[in-house]
């Protein structure tokens, strides 16, 4: 079978395309922005692709088009799929239909972390010789791939709460029918489909009712959202993860950046890890991670020994480089949350050296403006930051700016920032540019420009 991706190099269409191959299906695909990690792998993969979604771009041997949730009616793609009565379907659907049958599903759902916690549960069970398939919605470096099949029974799958497909409405993660899901936080978040946090809760329950009750559900115990999902009516078993000795997995901090933590159960100790990770978020995550390993039958001190040997997902606060005593770090941001608690585990890290942040509002809720109010509070942390406003921004960055506790300025276009950039850095710095989109490859031409 032929498949045509339209969206292909979105991180979960792109992980799809690596699964079909591996099942042996030929892949092309076409795409409007392409950008890394997912063009890296795509070439890595030898899968065509093409630029723009031209009617022309889908070969006439392909035997299913699947279509990625960025495209709607209009597009000049889509029209060509329905004029043509092509078949075609969303990815979910394909991924629920073709891969995840007989399959024990572990799905991680949640406003963040979705992507750190399923790369971490499925290196915890593939170190504990499980061999599980997975799709993420990114490249976790212990792996190199966003997805494959696997060897055993166990597939992880990252479980996004954004709708379908233009014809399919429904959250992603209704089609996946886990057996186990980690529920590991939620805020209100795409402004572009969802009115309210309500409306979100309510496709969250959804993904609840899925559930079987010999299956687990893993949440997070200081999560009100979370309780109000539950409170809707809930069938299987629950564990509840946090910080401290109060919940059924708990976590203390050894040292105040995360990345030395004890591992709690029941509020009795476990053991300890050191790790490459930072940030009390980052340690809730895998306080989840080992929760679900363990409902799957792995020892929980065996899931704590993997831990030092966990390599982040690229672009989660990853180190490009130092140059002249300036580090550079790229991180995929989106929400002022995940910002906020990034940059408190970096601060914590760094201790009182500067903290500067290249900022692009790129998520659709960062366009839309529904978060301008928490983004100066979330940058608190921040000695500088470079705002990108590009013209087309539909809300007033000036708000953002004057809140600032440190020095900020908004420019209109990416070399200018990186040129503000150059003209603030100074030996020691820190800086990290956060934007959950390519960012026009600023991350490395600022770090070219170091170099010159």
């Amino acid at each position: 079978m032929k498949l045509h991706i339209l969206g292909i190099c979105g991180t979960f269409m792109g992980g799809l395309a690596a699964l079909a191959r591996e099942l042996g299906h030929a892949v092309e695909g076409s795409d409007q922005n392409v950008y890394p990690p997912m063009s890296t792998q795509l070439e890595q993969l030898g899968i065509a692709l093409a630029s723009g979604y031209r009617a022309d771009n889908i070969g006439a041997d392909v035997s299913q088009v699947l279509v990625g949730n960025a495209l709607s009616r209009g597009n000049p793609a889509v029209e060509h799929v329905l004029d043509a009565g092509l078949r075609y379907s969303s990815g979910a659907q394909w991924l629920s239909e073709t891969v995840l049958p007989g399959r024990r599903v572990l799905a991680v759902a949640g406003t963040h972390g979705k992507t750190t916690t399923s790369s971490l549960l499925a290196w915890i069970l593939d170190a504990c010789g499980a061999r599980p398939g997975f799709l993420i919605g990114g490249v976790p470096q212990n792996f190199g791939v966003s997805a494959r099949l696997g060897q055993g029974s166990d597939f992880v799958v990252e479980a996004d709460e954004y709708d379908t497909a233009f014809f399919d409405k429904r959250s992603k993660f209704v089609h996946y029918r886990p057996r186990i899901a980690i529920l590991n936080n939620l805020e209100y978040d795409h402004a572009d489909i969802f009115p309210d946090l309500a409306a979100i809760q309510r496709q969250f329950h959804h993904l609840v009712r899925t559930v079987p009750g010999s299956g687990r559900l893993i949440v997070n115990g200081a999560d009100a959202a979370l309780d109000e999902v539950l409170a809707m009516g809930c069938w299987t078993p629950v564990e509840r993860f946090g910080l401290g000795p109060a919940f059924d997995w708990g976590a203390e901090l050894i040292e105040p950046d995360g990345s030395a933590f004890r591992l709690l159960r029941a509020g009795e100790p476990i053991g300890e890890a050191r790790w490459s990770l930072l940030g009390s978020h980052n340690v809730l995550n895998a306080v989840a991670a080992i929760a679900a390993a363990a409902a799957a039958g792995i020892e929980p001190r065996a899931a704590l020994a993997a831990l030092p040997g966990f390599r982040n997902v690229r672009r989660r606060l990853e180190r490009l480089g130092e140059v002249g005593g300036v580090e550079v770090f790229d991180d995929f941001a989106h929400h002022p949350t995940a910002i906020r608690e990034t940059l408190a585990g970096l601060r914590a890290r760094a201790g009182t050296a500067r903290l500067v942040v290249a900022l692009e509002p790129r998520s659709n809720s960062m366009r839309l403006g529904a978060h301008a109010a928490a983004l100066a509070p979330s940058l608190d942390a921040a000695d500088a930051v470079v705002f990108l406003a590009r013209p087309e921004l539909p809300w007033d960055s000036s708000s953002v700016i004057a809140a600032l506790k440190g020095q900020g300025e908004a420019v209109a276009d990416v070399p200018t920032l990186i040129e503000r950039l150059a003209e603030r850095v100074q030996p020691g710095d820190r800086v990290v540019f956060m934007s959950n989109g390519g960012f026009e490859g600023a991350q490395r031409r600022f770090l070219e420009l170091l170099s010159r």
